[in-house]
Parts: C-alpha cells; structure tokens; sequence
C-alpha cells in the first residue's frame, strides 16, 4: 500500500528523480519524512544531487535556498521541501 504522499510532494519526487537521473526507484515505496539526501535516503542520493536538486527547484519554482544550512534544513526530506517551496511562493 503507498504511503500517504500530498500531490506536490510526488511531483518533487518525480522531478528529483527526473534531476538526478534516478531509475528504478519505486516511488509508491518512497515516505515524505524519508531522507533525502545521504547514506540513510532510500534514493541514494548525494551532496552533488542535493546540489542539483536547489539548481532545479530555482528554475522551476523560483525558489532559492541561500545558505548550506538551509538547504540542509530543506532538504531533509519530501515534506520539508514541499513546505519550504510553498512557504516561498
């Protein structure tokens, strides 16, 4: 059974895995408060993706994250991000 994802929040996943070009991953499997980014992330993703990932969400939604530890705050999972993103639009 998927995990109980908001509409914008599978439109991130969708579109990191998209940026990071990640295959394979089962996104039904994917929770909002899994990690992002890290060994313990299930997407296995990196610094240099988490990179990627506040170049693209610039580009498509004008949002910037300005320091490392916002990034590091934003990017902590699904659900931050999708809060953040909304937060600065």
């Amino acid at each position: 059974m998927p995990f109980s994802m908001k509409k914008f929040e599978r439109e991130l996943l969708q579109l990191i895995c998209t940026t990071c070009r990640l295959q394979d991953v089962d996104l039904a499997r994917i929770r909002p408060d899994d990690p992002l980014i890290g060994p313990e992330s299930p997407l296995g993703t990196d610094s240099l993706d988490a990179l990627e990932i506040a170049v693209t969400i610039q580009q498509e939604y004008g949002v910037r994250m300005d320091s490392e530890n916002t990034s590091r705050a934003v990017l902590q999972n699904v659900a931050t991000l999708a809060d953040y993103i909304q937060a600065q639009m």
